[in-house]
Parts: structure tokens; C-alpha cells; sequence
């Protein structure tokens, strides 16, 4: 749930604490005054502290307060999302045609934020030849050398050849 504020006349008590556009204290006053205030600086008078005696208010742009507090949040939310590790698969024998389309997706992906685990999946008798891999490997990041880095190096993992990329 979102704290909803008071603002202007929304504020009830007969006395408020206000704090000025800079942060600096101006003093505790009657809330007639306050509004005085705010309305002579052309500003609203927030209420950002109800539970203090008396309650805290702020002069402050309030449209633009909800703005810098959304976009805040915003990239906060980004900044979580951007720890994820997505996954491309390959196989030994991949055509160089198929190879440039997972380079392609592997770039997308890496432009949005994400790492990217490059697994090399061995079938059969494959797993004789890890160097088969390892030289796919080389492949791929030959393409990505602008745009990535390595961030674990290949590693055997069963049947599976593992490299994790990230931007950078």
C-alpha cells in the first residue's frame, strides 16, 4: 500500500513543524500561516510526518514530489530486475547461420541488464570432445568481444559445457 500525504487543507492540525524547499527548518507555526506560506512561494504545503507532535510539513512542489518519487521506483525496480541470468543453449554442430541468430539473441539479451549462460550440450559420444565446445565457445565470444565479458569461465557440468557473460 502507498503512503497517501496530506497536502494543503488537507492537513488537520492546528499547528504543523514546517521545513523549507532547502531542507532548512523555518519553525513551528499555525497552520494558517504555513498555507500562507506555500501559497506565497507558490508551493504545497506536505504533510511528510502525521505521528510527530507537532506533525512535520514540507514546502515542496508536490505534482513533481510524486513524479521523482515514481521514477525513483522505477529504476529501483529495474536495477532488481537486472540481476537475472538467462539461458542459451547450443549443440557441437550448430550452423553458422543458427550460431549468428543465438549471438544476436545473446546481445539482446545482454543490452537489457541480464547476464547469459551459454551452455554447450553434449549428446552421445560428444562428451569425448569437450575441445569441440570449448572452440564454440571462442566462436561466440569472438561475436560478442564489443559488448560482453566473461564472467565464468567454461566449466565442465555433466554433459554440458557452462560460460555465464555479462556486459560491459
Amino acid at each position: 500500500m502507498k503512503p497517501q500525504y496530506r497536502v494543503n487543507h488537507e492537513i488537520q492540525a492546528p499547528r504543523v513543524r514546517v521545513i523549507g524547499e532547502d531542507g532548512r527548518q523555518i519553525g513551528i507555526m499555525p497552520i494558517q500561516e504555513a498555507l500562507k506560506l506555500a501559497y506565497q512561494k507558490d508551493l504545497d504545503l506536505v504533510e511528510v510526518a502525521p505521528d510527530s507532535d507537532p506533525p512535520v510539513c514540507r514546502l515542496m512542489d508536490y505534482e513533481k514530489f510524486l513524479y521523482e518519487k515514481a521514477r525513483r521506483e522505477r529504476e529501483s525496480r529495474k536495477a532488481r530486475k537486472g540481476g537475472e541470468v538467462k539461458e542459451i543453449r547450443l549443440r557441437p554442430g550448430i550452423s553458422e547461420h543458427d550460431l549468428s541468430y543465438r549471438i544476436q539473441d545473446i546481445k539482446e539479451f545482454l543490452k537489457e541488464g541480464n547476464k547469459v549462460r551459454v551452455r554447450v550440450l553434449f549428446k552421445g559420444r560428444e562428451v569425448d570432445h569437450p575441445e569441440l565446445a570449448l572452440k564454440l565457445l571462442e566462436r561466440v565470444m569472438a561475436g560478442l568481444a564489443d559488448i560482453a565479458k566473461i564472467d565464468q569461465k567454461p566449466q565442465s557440468d555433466g554433459r554440458s559445457l557452462v560460460m555465464i557473460l555479462a556486459s560491459k
